[in-house]
């Protein structure tokens, strides 16, 4: 009896360390953004790591500048920056759009009513409303500016843009 009440602590001891010695988890940024209203595809696969500040300053950084497409061209710089609170990036820094031929900077991404469908980018000229189902999962980014439509295998080429 006093064989196993010892085995049971000594169990009980390394549970406990090894509980206590695990890493803690981080969420990832796309799960950040969607914690706080907002849709995980605004920022691409491709993110290295991120800083989220007490005072909601969100810094996210990516390996290399990319570009990616939501229903136009979008610019990542390396690093990315904003302010996070609900439903919105404030004040963005280090991603563009292109419109027409002019790629313009984002200042603001703001998700205002959920239920409404809309996701709303302040491009500085224009208030550019989009579906909010385009960013439901982060794109792919591209390094190099080349962003291809899907391949058309029964004719053997693919589109580019």
């Amino acid at each position: 009896m006093n064989n196993l009440i010892s085995r049971m602590i000594l169990l009980f001891i390394t549970l406990l360390l090894s509980f206590s010695l695990s890493s803690p988890y981080y969420p990832t940024v796309h799960e950040v953004l969607r914690s706080k209203g907002l849709p995980a595809g605004l920022l691409p696969q491709e993110v290295d790591s991120y800083i989220l500040h007490n005072d909601g300053r969100l810094e996210v950084f990516l390996a290399a500048p990319c570009y990616a497409k939501f229903e136009t061209n979008v610019h990542f710089e390396a690093v990315v920056r904003a302010n996070l609170s609900y439903g919105s990036l404030i004040g963005v820094e280090g991603l563009s759009q292109k419109e027409l031929f002019l790629w313009l900077q984002v200042k603001d991404i703001v998700v205002e009513n959920p239920n409404s469908g809309v996701i709303v980018f302040d491009i500085g000229v224009a208030f550019k409303q989009l579906s909010l189902s385009l960013f439901e999962d982060p794109p792919k980014c591209n390094p190099d500016g080349v962003l291809k439509k899907k391949m058309r295998r029964d004719r053997g080429f693919e589109a580019q843009i």
